[in-house]
């Protein structure tokens, strides 16, 4: 028999370096988790990508026992990182902030492809593109 999920938590953590202390310890101290069997892993397992917030999913179980998943860099990170923006628009149909390319969306699209809603890369890119105009980057070919 499975067990009974309490709690689905989503944090954003720089990779590497999370610590007991805020935002990763009062979180997890929260559901009474050992916070030493998540932040040991979760630092070697995110060492590669140091220096860049990471989305992670955890699983509180009943028995205050628990899964996690690193889904990586957030899509809207790679967006700024590669059109050259610090912030995409307030004004995003208005005020464009920048621009990038379709090549680079298929790079975003092939590093997200396990978290993206897609069936197929062309969806993907669809995806990564809407995204990027939301954010006031124009799609260029």
């Amino acid at each position: 028999m499975a067990k009974k999920v309490i709690g689905n938590l989503k944090l954003r953590i720089p990779a590497g370096r999370a610590t007991a202390g805020p935002p990763v310890g009062s979180i997890l101290g929260q559901w009474g988790l050992n916070m030493m069997d998540f932040i040991n892993p979760f630092n070697d397992a995110t060492k590669d990508l140091m220096g860049k917030d990471v989305i992670v999913h955890v699983k509180v179980y009943e028995d205050r026992s628990f899964t996690w998943k690193s889904l990586g860099q957030p899509v809207d990170d790679m967006i700024r990182e590669k059109a050259g923006i610090k912030k995409g628009s307030g004004k995003p149909h208005t005020e464009k902030v920048g621009k990038i390319s379709r090549a680079q969306l298929a790079e975003i699209a092939e590093a997200k492809k396990d978290v993206l809603n897609a069936i197929d890369e062309e969806g993907r890119i669809k995806v990564i593109a809407g995204s990027a105009r939301s954010m006031g980057v124009e799609v260029t070919e």
